[in-house]
């Protein structure tokens, strides 16, 4: 008798001889978990009040909605981009072993957060006909082997049922963002994307995708881009902000 081995048949199989392990602090776990209950609880949410365009959280007693300083005194082309988690501690060492150290396991937790962010008074009763991932440079996705915006926006869209299309592409290779100040990184950004052959987004409400937020420079230029193909909405959504 043969009998079929199904990828959770094989997790378990393979937990046998590999037990799991939390992806933060390395203490033993379920098979079907990837962080640990203590990690998962030091994971930093966003709480009110943060700023309604780019959710940079504030420390004072604000009541309504309000703009940072991250946004007041420049335009940013998305309607609004929103993150549910801080990148700090817990959710910082996940995000970068993923994506750097190729642990690809923690997509899983990752798009935990993303459908989480999904929540907020901005997007819950918001549709969405596209869901759009930021992209790398060709050279970049050579020397990562993935691109993690696009591993991310495809989990999304099982969960929410929305399409995912690679409607833009990098044509600019840019040095690392994180010399950069606010200006420097919209300056480094300028022309480092453009929509694909055949990416119509003509009248259609898009959903952004990325990692991380940290000024918002990134998802404000691939916002840029859609806007001016025509995209009726641009929204954001990331698993983390800076």
């Amino acid at each position: 008798m043969k009998i079929a081995k199904t990828p959770e048949a094989l997790r378990a199989i393979a937990s046998l001889f590999y037990p799991p392990n939390c992806g933060a602090c390395g203490a033993a776990i379920s098979n079907t978990e990837y962080l640990c209950p203590s990690c998962h609880d030091k994971a930093k949410r966003i709480v009110p009040p943060f700023c309604a365009k780019c959710s940079e959280p504030f420390a004072g007693a604000i009541e309504g909605e309000f703009t940072c300083a991250n946004c007041a005194h420049r335009k940013l082309e998305f309607d609004a981009a929103i993150s549910a988690y801080r990148s700090r501690g817990v959710v910082r060492f996940v995000i970068v072993q993923f994506k750097y150290n190729r642990q690809l396991h923690l997509r899983h937790p990752i798009a935990g957060w993303l459908a989480e962010a999904m929540m907020d008074a901005r997007l819950r009763d918001r549709a969405f006909d596209l869901i759009v991932p930021v992209p790398l440079h060709p050279a970049r996705l050579r020397e990562r082997g993935f691109n993690q915006a696009d591993l991310l926006a495809r989990m999304l869209a099982q969960k929410i049922g929305v399409p995912v299309f690679a409607a833009l592409e990098r044509v600019r290779y840019t040095t690392t963002q994180t010399a950069f100040d606010r200006i420097d990184r919209m300056e480094n950004l300028h022309n480092a994307f453009r929509l694909r052959k055949k990416g119509t987004v003509r009248e259609l409400r898009v959903l952004l995708v990325d990692d991380i937020l940290t000024t918002g420079s990134t998802l404000s230029e691939c916002a840029r881009v859609l806007r001016e193909a025509g995209a009726r909405s641009v929204y954001a959504v990331t698993a983390a902000r800076a």
